[in-house]
């Protein structure tokens, strides 16, 4: 009888754990395929006409407010039979450009990779240390290499676009990267917004074995700067 009893316990303990386990399960899966927080494309509506000249030095500014500064990432997550987006970001950006005759002459944007967030604690660890390696890598960088005719972006409040080439730099690795960029000057800013693609390998970003979701190679650099003219 004793015997018969304690089987009977144990098997209750044995299902009680795998319930609880069941019940974890979606929540795990929510802390790694929940859409996180992404870099959004410029909110052209209501803009004002350009206020000033778009020639100058402009810096990256990060005061709040709409279309602030903030640059991240949106990977693809590869589930059985499902595939979704996740996404950070940070709005801890640094960079100036320099706009001569009508032509961006110099530029570069440094992002600080340690600051990058989604939407649960956990994945900002897990991204900033085991899969972006942030504190051997704390910067991300775009630097320009070749001048771009910027004289025809429009002054009205209206979007115009502009492509840029120059050298990014994430996880240690450089490669060129020419992407077009859509652009919004308003009143004393310009607001340049793009959603550039990557291959991961090709910047040594590998999958760690403990996440359950593989990562699909090819993914986006989402960026926004506001600047403003300096002096």
């Amino acid at each position: 009888m004793r015997t018969n009893q304690k089987l009977i316990v144990i098997g209750g303990a044995a299902v009680i754990v795998v319930l609880a386990l069941l019940a974890l399960v979606p929540l795990f899966i929510s802390l790694v395929s929940h859409p996180g927080v992404k870099t959004e494309a410029i909110d052209a509506d209501g803009a004002k006409a350009a206020s000033t000249d778009v020639d100058g030095k402009w810096v990256v500014t990060t005061k709040p407010g709409k279309n602030m500064t903030s640059a991240g990432f949106t990977f693809y997550e590869l589930l059985p039979g499902d595939e979704r987006t996740t996404s950070g970001s940070t709005q801890d950006v640094e960079g100036e450009m320099t706009i001569e005759g009508g032509s961006l002459t110099a530029g570069e944007v440094t992002v600080n990779m340690g600051n990058i967030v989604t939407d649960k604690d956990v994945r900002d660890e897990n991204v900033r240390r085991k899969i972006l390696h942030a504190e051997q890598y704390p910067e991300s960088t775009f630097v320009l290499t070749e001048p771009a005719d910027v004289s025809q972006l429009p002054d009205d409040g209206t979007t115009g676009t502009v492509t840029l080439t120059g050298d990014l730099t994430i996880h240690g690795e450089t490669n060129s990267v020419t992407q077009e960029f859509t652009a919004l000057r308003t009143g004393d800013n310009v607001v340049v917004h793009a959603d550039v693609p990557i291959n991961r390998l090709d910047y040594g970003v590998e999958t760690p074995e403990f996440v359950a979701a593989k990562i699909a190679e090819e993914g986006e650099v989402n960026i926004r700067l506001k600047l403003e003219k300096k002096g």
